[in-house]
């Protein structure tokens, strides 16, 4: 019987610096370990500012440095997704607020978390990855550092919780 993959949208304002980030790092994460194929992956954002862009120069030359390429093509988030992703990851709190705001179930809102909050033990319920868009470049590396440390704790978290097998 083939395994069903798991489903994860990572969403953010407009879809060209944090979630393409955290899109990018948590896809490495899952290539390294071989696990890639258990997985769909996509970002979106909530608003329809940059459609059909690719990530902000500065998120792409961060990520680069990293090893990862990102060629996403911002998109918007589409009522669709709710149902299509096991997984929705905000970027932070208004962004959180954004995506409830558009769903009606109760099984839709359980899918919908803060994506930092992946990042530390304490699953802190207002931990945030901040918009670096009007930032320096060591405001990119801190966005990187936080999505690549929130991925692993994603990953940990879905292991411990059953949604993907690893054979050892």
């Amino acid at each position: 019987m083939k395994e069903r993959k798991v489903s994860i949208l990572f969403v953010c304002l407009g879809n060209i610096c944090r979630s393409p980030a955290a899109e990018g790092a948590f896809q490495q994460l899952l290539e390294s370990q071989g696990l890639q194929n258990k997985f769909e992956i996509d970002s979106c954002g909530t608003s329809q500012y940059h459609i059909g862009s690719l990530p902000d120069p500065r998120t792409r030359e961060v990520a680069k440095r990293r090893g990862i390429i990102l060629k996403h093509k911002a998109r918007q988030l589409k009522d669709s997704d709710f149902d299509s992703f096991d997984f929705i990851m905000a970027m932070d709190q208004k962004n959180l607020e954004d995506i409830l705001q558009r769903i009606s179930s109760p099984e839709q809102r359980s899918k919908v978390s803060l994506f930092a909050n992946f990042a530390n033990e304490k699953k802190d319920h207002k931990q945030e990855v901040p918009d670096p868009y009007y930032g320096t470049l060591q405001d990119f590396e801190s966005v990187q550092d936080l999505v690549e440390k929130s991925s692993k704790g994603l990953l940990e978290f879905l292991k411990t919780e059953g949604y993907i097998s690893v054979v050892s």
